[in-house]
């Protein structure tokens, strides 16, 4: 059963299931989410836990045997499988055994895991798991809603965060909330309890800890956040992410959404049209996908497209286009601006000749 991060905690309290599946690539809940699972393995009398990580050529007979051995002090114990990546055939095969075998069993499972995608969370180990027990999806917090986010985590340190003070926080720290909690909790120790953060204070004592990457930015051209787009891009810039991984990601996104545009011109919903990209695109992206089409007719794609390829011939050596320039201009049109260079017809020109 899917329980979302924020709600594991009361669905913990009411029952500790044999299973639980925390996957995802954000690291603040993501470990937190794993906590309080151990919290509650304490909370049930389990004291008792064995950590087995899965990495290259992992003997997954060791999932079972940890299953099956005893203590001579307990006769239950928290089960953590760390699982790096897909767990393969062989992973796939004793997950699903582990599954058959849990009803004469007290242990607690704990796979604690990057993201699973669409296909995993439909195979065979998956379904028998998240149908005993709870399946944690961590999302990112959302650019839209992180204010919010950090001023209700504010409080969980007994500090006020003005909504303006919680925005540039959001700005100095975005896409790392490990960072945003650990500025919360310098304040706190800072300031005394129950104090009102204003934005002056935060300007003057947090550090800026963005990160970035090529993922936030294609979000943000989405959505069409065009000033959000120039600071990733300068983000990208300053933490020394080569511009063919940018140029690749924006390139990607132009097909994909050309691919898009032809399925409704043949008629299809966008729901369809959704489904049918390799990997399928998630409801909850639909959304941003929507917003794109409707501001980027295909005649323009094309042309960004072209621009595209000719900044990639900039990076192969044969253009003469500025690259860092050319790119923030290739994802500000995306997002609905107007990129100079995206507009010059000699940016459209390869060795001088139309």
């Amino acid at each position: 059963m899917k329980v979302f991060a924020d709600k594991l905690e009361d669905a913990l309290a009411k029952s500790l299931p044999p299973v639980v599946i925390v996957a995802g690539d954000e690291p603040l809940q993501h470990m937190e989410a794993c906590d309080a699972v151990r919290r509650a393995a304490r909370n049930a009398g389990i004291e008792e836990r064995e950590v087995l990580h899965v990495e290259a050529n992992f003997p997954w007979g060791r999932l079972l045997e940890s299953a099956a051995s005893l203590s001579l002090f307990a006769s239950r114990k928290l089960i953590e499988l760390r699982l790096n990546g897909k767990p393969g055939q062989e992973g796939a095969k004793a997950l699903k055994e582990y599954a058959e075998s849990m009803s004469g069993s007290d242990n607690i499972l704990l796979i604690a895991s990057a993201k699973l995608d669409y296909r995993e969370q439909k195979s065979a180990w998956f379904k028998a798991l998240d149908k005993a027990g709870l399946f944690v999806p961590v999302w990112p917090v959302d650019a839209s809603r992180l204010h919010f986010w950090l001023r209700d985590r504010a409080s969980r340190h007994g500090l006020t965060l003005d909504l303006d003070a919680a925005r540039l926080l959001g700005e100095r720290t975005e896409g790392n909330l490990l960072a945003a909690d650990q500025e919360l909790q310098k304040l706190a120790l800072l300031l005394p309890p129950g104090a009102r953060i204003s934005p002056q204070q935060v300007a003057g004592g947090v550090e800026d800890s963005a990160r970035y990457d090529v993922f936030t930015l294609l979000d943000a051209c989405l959505k069409g956040e065009r000033a959000r787009v120039s600071r990733i891009l300068g983000g990208l810039r300053g933490e020394g992410v080569e511009p063919p991984i940018v140029l690749w990601a924006l390139t990607r996104e132009l097909r994909l959404l050309l691919s898009i545009h032809q399925h409704l011109d043949q008629g299809q919903s966008l729901e369809h049209a959704c489904k049918a990209q390799k990997p399928p695109i998630f409801d909850k992206r639909r959304p941003a996908y929507q917003q794109a089409i409707q501001r980027l007719p295909m005649k323009r794609l094309h042309k960004l497209l072209l621009f595209a390829q000719r900044l990639d011939l900039t990076i192969k050596g044969a253009g003469t286009i500025p690259l860092w320039d050319g790119l923030h201009d290739l994802a500000l049109t995306l997002a609905g601006g107007r990129g100079p260079l995206a507009e010059l017809p000699s940016s459209y020109r390869i060795g001088g000749r139309g």
